[in-house]
C-alpha cells in the first residue's frame, strides 16, 4: 500500500487492518499498525511511544517492524517525546534531543543509507474518553515536510478506529507479562528455598537469580550486621576477588548501598561516578569498573536486612523502571528465603547445641559399671521396719541405701520379674534418674524416692494389678513416673520460668506446665541412653501406650493441671467407674501421682513439718530471686512476709485433704491418712501462737520452725485444747531426734 489513492475507500482499509488484528499479540499488532501508518504516509519509520499513568514512564515495544527484544521504558518527566502531549498538538523536535538508543534503533531499521533527518513529527493521540493516551512519532523524509498536515489526518484517523483495540490488547500483553514474571518469582523462589540448609549457597543463587532477571553484569548482595552498623558481604557474583578480600564492609550511612539501607528507597542510577554517593572504594578492591546501578532494599517481616546492588546494564543500556519493577518483586521473596534461612541456621545451631548439651549432660552423668554392678548386688538382709507402710517416713533410709531400696520397690511388685527386666538395665535406670535430680532444697532425689514409695504402697496394700485397677504394663508406668516427675528440678515454679523467660518457658510455655515438660524430655533423655530403656521388652503397641501414659502421669504433677480437674475427680470416685471407664481411668492415675506428689504431707507432724522446712527453704530461695530481678514475690515465696502455719493450713485443707479424701472414699483403708492429715492441718493452726509470738522478738520462718524447742511447744498448746493426739505422733515426737539425725545425714550427702 504505496498512498491512499485507490479505489478503496481509507476506512475499508482500516477495517481491513483491524480483520488482520485478529489472534495476534500487542506486539505483532503495533507492528502491523506501523507499517501501515508507514505505507499511507510515506515515512521511513514510525513508532508508538504508550504512556503509562500509573508509573509515570513511556513505553516503546515497536520501532518501525521491528518488535524490540526489550521493551524501552522512559520516564515521563523532561522527556521530549512528551512535549506533543503537553502541547496537545502535533509538534517537530530535533533529533538531537531525543534518547541515544531510540536514535540506535531507528537507524538500524532505516533500509536505505540516507542520512538521519533534522527532526521528528510527533502526534498526540487523544483517549476519547480520557486524556491523551500515546504520541505516534514519525521520521519524516526531508522532501516530504509539505504533507505534515496531511500525515496528521491520515494517523488520527487510523487510530480513532484502532484505538481501542490496541489499547485492550496491551492490557492482555501486561497481564500475560505480569502472570509470566509471577511464575518465574515463584519458581525462583521454591529454587531459593532449597537452598536454606547452606546461607552462601543461597546467596549465590539469590545474586545469580537476579543478575538473569535484570540482565546485570554483576549483583552484590550485602546483609545487615545491626551490632556494627555495617552492611556486609561476604560472597560476591560475577567478578573475581582478590584471595585476601574475605568480605566486604561499608558503614551503615555510606555509598549507595549504604543510603539505600538508611531510607530503604530505591536508587536507579545512570552514570555511577556522576553520582555523589558513588563510593568508589568497592572498584578499587575488585578492579571492576562500574557504569550503572540498581540498588534496592532487602527486608524481612521486621524491617531492612540488607541492599542488593546491581551493577552495569548488559548491551551497554541501563536500568529502566522495568527492571525496578522486577527488584522491588524479587526483593521480597529475597528477604523472605534469607530471614527463612537465618532462622533455619538458628534451629540447626540449637539443636546441635542441645545434641552436644545432652552429650555433655550424659557425660557428667555418666554411671560406672562397677556402680551397676554395686547396686544389682547390694544387700536386702537388713530390711527397714514398716517400711511397706503407709506410715513409714521413706527419708528415714539412709542416702545411699535409696537406689538398693528403689529396686526393692520394682522386684517386691513382681515388675521386674514379669517384664523380664534386666537387673543391669534396671539398676542403671535408677542411677541416672538419680543423677539427673539436682541438690534442690526440696525437689531433689529424696523427694523422687519418698514419691515413688507411696505409689509402692498404693499398688502392694491397694491391691492395683490383682483388683484390675492397673495393669503391669500401666503399674511399671507409674512407677517410673513417680521416681522421675521432678528431674532436673531447678528449684524453682512454673510461673517464674514465665516470668522470668528462661530457655525453659521458650520451649515449652506454649504448652502449659513447663517444668513439668522438661522432666518429661529428661527422662525420654535417659530411656533412650543406651543400657537404661527399661521399657525395651515392650511390643510396639505396649510401647507407645506406655509412652503415652508416662506423659500424662508426668503431666498430672502440675498441681495447677490437678486444680482444673479436682473437680471432675470427684464425681468420677462417685461413678466409680474406675475400671471400665478409660478416661475415668486416666484420670484416675492423674489423682494417684497427685496423692504420691503430696504424701510428704500424711506423715506425722514432726516428720512433716521437717518437710516444709525443705519446702519454703526453695520457696524463699525463689523469692529472693526475684526480688533481686526487681519482681515482687508472692506472700508464699517472701521470706519476711510469709506466714508459714497459715500457708501450710491453706494448702492441706484447699488441696491436700480433698484429693486424699477422694482417694479414701474408694479405699476405706486409707482413711486413717486423712485423719492425720486433719491433725496435721491442726497442729499447724496451733503452731502460729508459737510462730508469730517468735517472729515479734525477730525471728524468720525457716529459723522458728528449726527452733529445737518449736515442736514441743506445738504439742503442749495442741494437748491443751485437744484430747485426741494420736499415739503415733507421740511416739513419733519420741523417735524425732533419730529420724531428724538421719535426714540430716541424708541431705549432708545430697550437699
Amino acid at each position: 500500500m504505496s498512498s491512499l489513492n485507490t479505489s478503496v475507500p481509507y476506512a475499508e482499509k482500516i477495517l481491513a487492518l483491524l480483520e488482520e488484528f485478529c489472534g495476534l499479540s500487542y506486539p505483532q499488532v503495533q507492528q502491523k499498525l506501523n507499517r501501515f501508518i508507514q505505507n499511507a504516509t510515506n515515512t521511513r519509520v514510525t513508532f508508538l511511544v504508550l504512556l503509562l499513568d500509573k508509573s509515570e514512564e513511556m513505553v516503546i515495544h515497536v520501532i518501525g517492524e521491528q518488535i524490540l527484544e526489550r521493551e524501552l521504558r522512559f520516564p515521563i518527566l523532561n522527556n521530549i517525546l512528551y512535549k506533543a502531549i503537553q502541547n496537545k498538538a502535533p509538534t517537530t523536535i530535533d533529533v538531537a534531543l531525543v534518547d541515544e538508543e531510540i536514535i540506535r534503533r531507528i537507524q538500524c531499521q532505516c533500509q536505505c543509507q540516507c542520512p538521519m533527518p533534522s527532526s521528528f513529527l510527533m502526534i498526540p493521540i487523544k483517549h476519547p474518553k480520557q486524556d491523551y493516551t500515546a504520541v505516534v512519532v514519525s521520521l519524516i523524509d526531508d522532501n516530504n515536510d509539505r504533507t505534515t498536515d496531511k500525515h496528521v489526518e491520515i494517523v488520527q484517523e487510523c487510530f480513532r478506529f484502532c484505538l481501542g483495540f490496541l489499547l485492550n490488547s496491551f492490557t492482555c500483553y501486561e497481564e500475560v507479562r505480569q502472570k509470566k514474571q509471577c511464575q518465574k518469582l515463584l519458581a525462583i523462589s521454591r529454587k531459593l528455598f532449597s537452598h536454606l540448609g547452606e546461607f552462601s549457597d543461597l546467596l549465590r543463587e539469590i545474586m545469580a537469580e537476579v543478575r538473569n532477571l535484570t540482565n546485570a553484569e554483576r549483583c552484590s548482595l550485602f546483609l545487615l550486621d545491626p551490632d556494627q552498623q555495617d552492611l556486609v558481604a561476604k560472597v560476591f557474583d560475577g567478578i573475581a576477588m582478590k584471595e585476601s578480600v574475605k568480605e566486604m564492609r561499608i558503614p551503615i550511612g555510606k555509598g549507595i548501598a549504604g543510603h539505600v539501607a538508611t531510607t530503604g528507597k530505591l536508587l536507579n542510577i545512570r552514570n555511577a561516578y556522576e553520582h555523589p554517593l558513588f563510593y568508589r572504594r568497592i572498584d578499587e578492591v575488585t578492579g571492576f569498573k562500574t557504569r550503572n546501578i540498581l540498588c534496592f532494599p532487602i527486608r524481612d517481616e521486621e524491617g531492612i536486612v540488607g541492599v542488593a546492588q546491581l551493577c552495569n546494564k548488559k548491551d551497554g543500556l541501563y536500568f529502566d523502571i522495568f527492571d525496578e519493577e522486577v527488584a522491588t518483586a524479587f526483593s521480597i521473596y529475597c528477604g523472605l528465603s534469607i530471614m527463612h534461612s537465618i532462622i533455619y541456621k538458628k534451629m540447626k545451631d540449637a539443636r546441635a547445641r542441645n545434641i552436644l548439651s545432652n552429650e555433655v549432660m550424659m557425660y557428667h552423668m555418666m554411671v560406672e559399671e562397677s556402680d551397676v554392678q554395686a547396686l544389682i548386688n547390694c544387700n536386702h538382709s537388713s530390711d527397714i521396719e514398716d517400711f511397706n507402710e503407709f506410715h513409714f517416713s521413706p527419708r528415714r533410709v539412709p542416702f545411699a541405701d535409696m537406689p538398693c531400696y528403689t529396686i526393692k520397690m520394682f522386684n517386691n511388685l513382681g515388675l521386674t520379674k514379669h517384664w523380664k527386666l534386666k537387673q543391669s538395665t534396671l539398676a542403671r535406670f535408677i542411677l541416672y534418674v538419680k543423677k539427673g535430680y539436682r541438690d534442690a532444697p526440696y525437689h531433689n532425689w529424696p523427694h523422687a524416692f519418698s514419691v515413688t514409695h507411696f505409689g509402692y504402697l498404693l499398688i502392694r496394700n491397694l491391691h492395683l494389678i490383682s483388683e484390675n485397677y492397673m495393669t503391669h504394663l500401666q503399674a511399671l508406668v507409674f512407677l517410673v513416673a513417680c521416681l522421675c516427675h521432678d528431674i532436673d528440678h531447678r528449684g524453682t515454679s512454673n510461673s517464674f520460668q514465665m516470668v522470668s523467660s528462661t530457655v525453659l518457658a521458650s520451649l515449652y510455655s506454649s504448652e502449659g506446665s513447663v517444668m513439668e515438660r522438661h522432666h518429661l524430655a529428661q527422662t525420654m533423655c535417659i530411656l533412650n541412653t543406651e543400657g537404661c530403656n527399661i521399657f525395651e521388652n515392650f511390643n510396639s503397641n505396649e510401647y507407645y501406650e506406655a509412652l503415652d501414659l508416662l506423659k500424662n502421669n508426668i503431666l498430672a504433677t502440675d498441681l495447677a493441671a490437678h486444680l482444673r480437674v479436682a473437680e471432675v475427680q470427684y464425681q468420677m470416685i462417685n461413678n466409680n467407674n474406675v475400671k471400665n471407664d478409660s478416661k475415668q481411668r486416666k484420670l484416675f492415675f492423674e489423682m494417684l501421682m497427685t496423692c504420691c506428689d503430696l504424701s510428704d504431707q500424711t506423715k506425722h507432724w514432726t516428720v512433716s513439718k521437717k518437710t516444709a522446712e525443705c519446702i519454703y527453704e526453695e520457696f524463699f530461695s525463689q523469692g529472693d530471686l526475684e526480688r533481686s530481678m526487681g519482681i515482687c514475690p508472692t506472700e508464699m515465696m517472701d521470706r519476711e512476709r510469709a506466714s508459714i502455719p497459715d500457708l501450710q493450713v491453706q494448702f492441706i485443707s484447699n488441696i491436700v485433704i480433698p484429693v486424699f479424701t477422694n482417694l479414701a472414699t474408694l479405699f476405706s483403708m486409707l482413711q486413717p491418712l486423712v485423719h492425720i492429715l486433719k491433725e496435721n492441718c491442726d497442729l499447724w493452726e496451733a503452731s502460729n501462737v508459737i510462730f508469730q509470738k517468735n517472729k515479734r522478738l525477730g525471728m524468720k520462718g525457716i529459723a522458728i520452725l528449726m527452733d529445737p524447742t518449736f515442736e514441743q511447744e506445738v504439742l503442749q498448746i495442741y494437748m491443751q485444747t485437744h484430747d485426741n493426739l494420736s499415739r503415733d505422733t507421740i511416739v513419733k515426737l519420741k523417735l524425732k531426734n533419730t529420724e531428724s539425725h538421719i535426714q540430716d545425714e541424708n541431705e549432708d550427702e545430697l550437699m
